[in-house]
């Protein structure tokens, strides 16, 4: 945080670590009358709006929220499909919408050549994973080629755990005890657990995000209020959690950022959550 002309001291940025686009290219009809219960009225209107990244950096200011991940997704069998190239394209020339590429190890064989791809040559700047939706294991040795590259490009590696909602995902490869290898094998890779365990996992969550160095917690897709109840002792980490909305399917980026500002939490915790942890690993 900087001071402001008064003295204060200004909000330091505020970072949406978890945004799907509204539109994929294909979604399963059970995605999408899920996605309609969360918007009782005018999904369709809503999604077409914000298809447009323009409408979407203004709805961004609006909730305020400085910059957002926005995340590809292969996910053929389960949710849908949102490919690399159209995260690539909403994000094309517009600093605030920071592009993360989706590599399904069952669509690709030369994992880590095609991550460095992404990255140097189409300006992807962190990478997402969906085992859960992708059937397989975050430590099966085929995935080391992909975590070598991302450590060596230097971007953090954002993986979907616990649960899911929808069809064909398998709660098995959402177990954050996986990552444990993949933290002690790879010490400089950064690795953000989305959904921190949902479900089962919260303990294992928490203490992975403590024990390793390179390891954080994301909240997105968390009730705010629960946060305490999941992580009762949140205040000890708050260096390692990190704000997700996972907009469009929950859609309170801002609501939500404010609840997570009234925790019972210190001020500059809640700075760290609300962006500051994201900040540095994005290296804004």
């Amino acid at each position: 945080m900087t001071p402001d002309r008064a003295g204060k001291k200004s909000r330091g940025l505020r970072i949406d670590f978890h945004v799907h686009l509204a539109v994929y290219t294909h979604h399963h009809e059970w995605v999408t009358e899920w996605m309609k219960q969360m918007h009782p009225m005018g999904y369709e209107e809503y999604i077409r709006r914000y298809d447009d990244p323009g409408a979407f950096e203004e709805l961004l200011s609006a909730e305020g929220a400085d910059y957002a991940c926005v995340l590809a997704e292969l996910s053929h069998v389960t949710t849908g499909v949102c490919t690399n190239e159209q995260v690539r394209k909403f994000c094309q020339g517009r600093p605030r919408l920071i592009p993360f590429c989706d590599l399904n190890p069952h669509l690709f064989t030369d994992l880590g050549s095609e991550l460095r791809k992404k990255v140097e040559d189409e300006g992807f700047r962190g990478l997402k994973l969906y085992p859960t939706y992708q059937h397989y294991r975050l430590n099966d040795r085929r995935m080391y080629p992909l975590y070598q590259a991302a450590q060596e490009l230097g971007i953090p590696v954002l993986i979907h755990t616990g649960s899911s909602v929808f069809k064909g995902s398998r709660m098995k490869y959402g177990d954050p005890l996986d990552l444990d290898d993949v933290a002690v094998d790879f010490p400089r890779l950064n690795l953000v657990m989305a959904h921190a365990g949902r479900g089962f996992w919260y303990d294992r969550a928490f203490f992975l995000s403590k024990l390793h160095a390179n390891v954080y917690l994301e909240v997105s897709g968390l009730p705010p209020s629960k946060l305490m109840s999941y992580f009762p002792e949140l205040g000890r980490i708050t260096d390692k959690v990190i704000f997700g909305s996972d907009w469009p399917g929950m859609p309170w980026i801002g609501r939500n950022m404010k609840a997570i500002g009234e925790l019972p939490l210190p001020a500059d915790g809640v700075e760290n959550i609300l962006g500051g942890n994201a900040a540095r690993l994005l290296r804004l």
